[in-house]
């Protein structure tokens, strides 16, 4: 059985998914910007929700730090910069095939 874990690097806006220390994929993320950075640590995934509508795309992917997650957009343009409040942003296509691989309690490593 995989053992899937999430990787978000702050200093190259990507995000890697990873099973045991193997990365499987890298996607491209937008992140927090400079009033409202991503806060590095370690989290979880506790909730899942397709199309949550407005800027969070087609899937909302919710941590253990109220009010952050990782989510589609409304911006594809914003992938790659600075510009959230502080969640990860991702293309549709991406966080649909990431949501559709990691499950709730998947561990969440951000790093700067």
């Amino acid at each position: 059985m995989p053992a899937y874990r999430i990787i978000v690097d702050l200093s190259d806006r990507q995000l890697y998914l990873l099973d045991g220390n193997r990365v499987v994929r890298g996607f491209p993320v937008g992140i927090g910007k400079m009033l409202t950075r991503t806060p590095a640590g370690e989290f979880t995934i506790v909730n899942k929700q397709p199309n949550p509508g407005g800027p969070y795309g087609a899937f909302w992917m919710g941590l253990s730090r109220p009010h952050y997650g990782i989510h589609g957009t409304n911006d594809p343009a914003s992938i790659g910069r600075e510009v959230s409040h502080g969640c990860i942003r991702m293309y549709n296509n991406d966080v649909l095939e990431l949501a559709g691989i990691v499950p709730i309690r998947t561990r969440v490593t951000i790093r700067p």
